[in-house]
């Protein structure tokens, strides 16, 4: 049972950037789940969160009008499409998964990816 995240890099101010979280060993459209980044000397921070069952989305207002997430069209995948990226988004992003509704908390998720790293810098 694991989460992978890829899709990071360099990307220049206003870039565009798309995430995937890939899961195996289980079906990720039972579960909810939440995009994270931590930026050096900061706490990790929520980005975007996506239900199972009705598929609410929330996004941080950091992020809100810039970042997208969704499930993929292949199964056992999520995406977060990332536009306009800014440098204070540089930062290590995860992805996690979770059973419980009350999805904006991080201490509720306990299947996590391993971190893709996104550096947004001219």
């Amino acid at each position: 049972v694991q989460l992978q995240a890829s899709g990071g890099g360099l990307v220049q101010p206003g870039g565009s950037l798309r995430l995937s979280c890939a899961a195996s060993g289980f079906t990720l459209d039972d579960y909810a789940i939440g995009w994270f980044r931590q930026a050096p000397g900061k706490e990790r921070e929520g980005v975007s969160w996506l239900s199972s069952g009705d598929g609410s989305i929330y996004y941080a207002d950091s992020v809100k009008g810039r970042f997208t997430i969704s499930r993929g069209n292949a199964k056992n995948t999520v995406y977060l499409q990332m536009t306009s990226l800014r440098p204070e988004d540089t930062a290590v992003f995860y992805c996690a998964s979770t059973k419980s509704v009350a999805i904006r908390q991080d201490a509720n998720y306990d299947v996590w990816g391993q971190g893709t790293q996104v550096t947004v810098s001219s």
